[in-house]
């Protein structure tokens, strides 16, 4: 019998697409039928359509609904897909642009730091509403998601339903290449790839052992040859051409704790409260030849023109002739290799967001790790990692407090503990003081209301509190600071200009349609 894969924010810009094209890739699954929802009928029927387009080129029998009664689509499902971005950029917006009026400058803003946690708080009730209907209408389907804030989704997935998910995320790979670059570069002393005697490295000449929690994971064994390379990285990536310019943040950290970490740049950066906390001091840290490099509200900017680039573009796309899809166009992302390794047998190893229960054995039992993980015929296997180096477990500790709190408060509807949350984010804590933090906090909750509907009781509290507040001065005496590195937004003819380079933001969205309502 054919698979049956529901993908929920199927009109992710870029997303449903490419694990669409990876999952027809594998020859038994070629018969799989997609089920696609969304609550934007417009974003559903364009990625529907691309869709169709890629089975008609391939002449492949798999087959393809799409409805925005999610529920409809979630009948019969083997797997779900979660693409969604609750709020859409209209959300997150606010997620970026309030938190500046305080001094809180973020580069990417949907895992921790303050954006991180109001984006939990509009995710997480949908993200119960979604493992509801799973529950109730599917063949008891693996939840897959790559929506952010991964572990807080994930945690209130797992601790307060009985649907199963895995948070995916591509952050490992990424360190991945990056460390066998460097090795390459090092074995090599100087020679170039046209140079006699030159040995190429890439990723599967390295076995790495890769852990931590979402987006803030630790390369505690980089093997090659039989040798463990991690005490040698350090010098690598300071003498890298590239990575010594837009890997600052992340080298400094290898050099202070000793091991590499995964996310980018950027990424990083805000999870941390040592390198954004002084305006004066940012671009010191930061690189901007790309969003990930550190970028005020980089990836906030890039979702943006990719959303404009794809619904001005769109025509152009159902003519152009596409790759046909096969396995040297299948991407890195886990969700087929899940999905071919728990139907065929074949064996997949990959980094994935679970349920600690003793996995890493120094970081709290109830929390969500990002650990290696094997599947087959078996199921889903989690070997335990043990202890990690105690000052990569103490950072590791302070984050998954705030993303603990988050969860619950997200869950309860509780301002205090939300509150409470934030005022323990490392960054947001080194930036704001105890009253900055509670006015920031009711001004995102009154801006956001529409999409946190566990707060409806709070959010006439919290507008009376903002009314009657006598205000704290915002950063710098403004409300409109734009934060210390903040690129405008370029429009479609701009990006056009900027050749193949530009067409990246196309790749950019990590997930989600763009919506002005909560998800239904």
């Amino acid at each position: 019998m054919a698979v049956n894969v529901a993908f929920i924010g199927a009109g992710s810009v870029g997303f449903t697409r490419r694990l669409f094209r990876d999952i027809l890739s594998v020859p038994e699954l070629q018969d799989t039928h997609f089920a696609l929802t969304d609550i934007s009928r417009r974003n559903l029927d364009m990625v529907a359509r691309l869709c169709q387009k890629d089975l008609r080129t391939n002449k492949l029998p798999a087959t393809i609904s799409s409805t925005t009664d999610r529920r409809r689509a979630l009948e019969g499902a083997d797997y779900v897909i979660n693409c969604t971005r609750i709020g859409g950029l209209e959300a997150y917006k606010y997620d970026i642009d309030i938190p500046l009026k305080y001094g809180v400058d973020q580069c990417v803003g949907d895992t921790l730091c303050i954006g991180g946690v109001m984006y939990g708080q509009r995710n997480i009730p949908c993200i119960l509403d979604f493992c509801q209907d799973i529950s109730e209408v599917s063949n008891n389907a693996l939840f897959l998601s790559y929506a952010n804030p991964n572990a807080m989704n994930t945690w209130a997935a797992n601790a307060f339903t009985d649907v199963e998910m895995i948070g995916l995320c591509h952050g490992v790979e990424g360190g991945h290449h990056q460390i066998a670059e460097v090795i390459e570069l090092l074995i090599n002393k100087g020679k170039t790839k046209k140079d006699k005697g030159f040995v190429p490295v890439g990723i599967r000449d390295v076995d790495i052992i890769c852990a931590g929690i979402n987006h803030q994971t630790w390369y505690i064994q980089v093997l090659y040859n039989g040798e463990d390379w991690t005490g040698r990285l350090l010098e690598g990536f300071q003498k890298h051409p590239r990575f010594s310019k837009t890997e600052k943040v992340r080298i400094d950290v290898l050099r202070r704790f000793g091991y590499y970490s995964t996310e980018s740049n950027g990424h990083l950066s805000e999870y941390v409260p040592w390198y954004r906390k002084r305006p004066k001091d940012i671009k010191k840290w930061i690189s901007l030849n790309s969003w990930i490099g550190g970028e005020t509200g980089g990836y906030l900017r890039v979702s943006t023109e990719g959303r404009n680039w794809f619904m001005k573009d769109f025509p152009k796309w159902l003519k152009a002739e596409d790759p046909l899809i096969g396995p040297e166009d299948r991407g890195s992302e886990h969700a087929s290799y899940i999905i071919e390794a728990l139907e065929t047998g074949r064996c997949y190893r990959g980094h994935f967001n679970v349920p600690n229960d003793g996995v890493i054995t120094n970081l709290p039992e109830d929390c969500i790790v990002e650990v290696p993980v094997y599947v087959d015929h078996n199921g889903i296997n989690v070997p335990v990692v043990g202890d990690l180096p105690l000052a990569c477990a103490a950072t590791l500790s302070a984050s998954i407090n705030v993303q603990r709190m988050s969860v619950y408060a997200a869950v309860s509807g509780d301002v205090t503990l939300l509150k409470q949350a934030v005022l323990h984010d490392p960054l947001t804590a080194a930036v704001c003081d105890t009253e900055e933090i509670w006015q920031m906090v009711d001004e995102m909750l009154v801006a956001q209301a529409q999409w946190l509907p566990q707060y409806k009781k709070e959010i006439p509290a919290a507008r009376k509190r903002l009314a009657e507040a006598k205000r704290k001065k915002t950063y710098r005496g403004t409300k409109t600071w734009n934060g210390a590195a903040r690129k405008k937004v370029r429009t479609v003819a701009q990006l056009r200009g900027g050749g193949e380079k530009a067409k990246g933001v196309l790749h950019a969205d990590k997930a989600g349609a763009s919506s002005k309502k909560k998800a239904k």
